[in-house]
């Protein structure tokens, strides 16, 4: 697929009103999990022994249908981020307005949960943003997304080297950072720790980067309300994350934990969190 065709499909579903591109969204999510064996047995795995981990009762196709909706929220936020920033109900806000004050910069962490790309627009609306990224493997593929993902007082930088200092005096400048804190590292960039009871490879970078300035960590949410009716975008403040990279990255995921709780069927149960990148040492006792 070509870019100009893949923009215009992109452009075509995001210029829907957001109710009716999120029901194409959970029709979407529906037809994957019904047809695609490969996206039907990665959920089902993931999705069930995660609820059965808390004895939560089981709706995995509603739980497909809100991943496509998570999709569909994503690509509609990117191409409408003045309207969804008014869809967008957030409480706590002082908390972060507290962080900020600091001066020690923000650590912000957004998990795959409902309407997540919200988030740092909201952020970027009153402190400059630096949002940390894994670029897609083809190239024409990642300048689509990233053209896509552009927003006035957000900065993208890749994960590598390179992007991680920039991340670093981003904290040193007290502005705030993004980072996906659900998303598989690469091969020794990780630790071994507990997800929803199973070892899933974790980074620990978040510690990294606060304790080396001192800089407060919040976890945040966007929680899809009906319809078309926008999110409820929640903050929280962590406690100092470990010096150690185990307990720090133990820390964290029992945090994210809580928070998909919340709303279990909002995450994205189709990514394959649990999967060892090469490279990666063996989980302790397998997956």
């Amino acid at each position: 697929m070509s870019k100009a065709v893949l923009r215009l499909i992109l452009k075509g579903i995001a210029s829907l009103p957001l109710g009716l591109a999120q029901l194409l969204g959970g029709l979407g999510g529906i037809l994957a999990f019904m047809f695609s064996s490969h996206f039907r047995d990665l959920f089902k795995k993931n999705y069930s022994k995660a609820m059965d981990s808390k004895g939560i009762e089981q709706s995995p196709l509603r739980a497909a249908a809100e991943s496509g909706m998570l999709f569909i929220d994503s690509l509609w936020i990117w191409h409408n981020p003045q309207k969804a920033l008014k869809l967008a109900e957030i409480e706590d806000w002082q908390k972060v307005e507290q962080a900020i004050a600091q001066k020690r910069g923000l650590v912000m962490l957004t998990p795959h949960l409902g309407g997540f790309e919200i988030i740092p627009r909201i952020l970027a609306n009153h402190f400059p943003a630096t949002i940390l990224y894994r670029p897609a493997r083809q190239e024409w593929l990642n300048d689509v997304i990233e053209e896509q993902r552009a927003y006035p007082n957000m900065k993208f930088v890749p994960t590598n080297l390179q992007g991680v200092r920039k991340m670093v005096k981003a904290l040193q400048d007290g502005e705030a950072i993004g980072i996906l804190p659900d998303q598989v590292p690469s091969g020794g960039d990780g630790v071994w720790v507990k997800f929803f009871g199973r070892y899933a490879y974790t980074t620990p970078l978040p510690a990294r980067l606060a304790n080396r300035n001192q800089s407060p960590v919040i976890l945040f949410s966007a929680i899809r309300k009906s319809l078309g009716q926008g999110w409820v975008v929640k903050a929280r403040l962590l406690e100092p994350l470990a010096e150690d990279a185990h307990q720090a990255a133990t820390q964290m995921n029992q945090a994210i934990e809580e928070v998909i709780l919340e709303a279990p069927l909002q995450f994205i149960w189709s990514y394959n969190r649990y999967k060892h990148p090469e490279g990666a040492e063996l989980p302790p006792t397998g997956y």
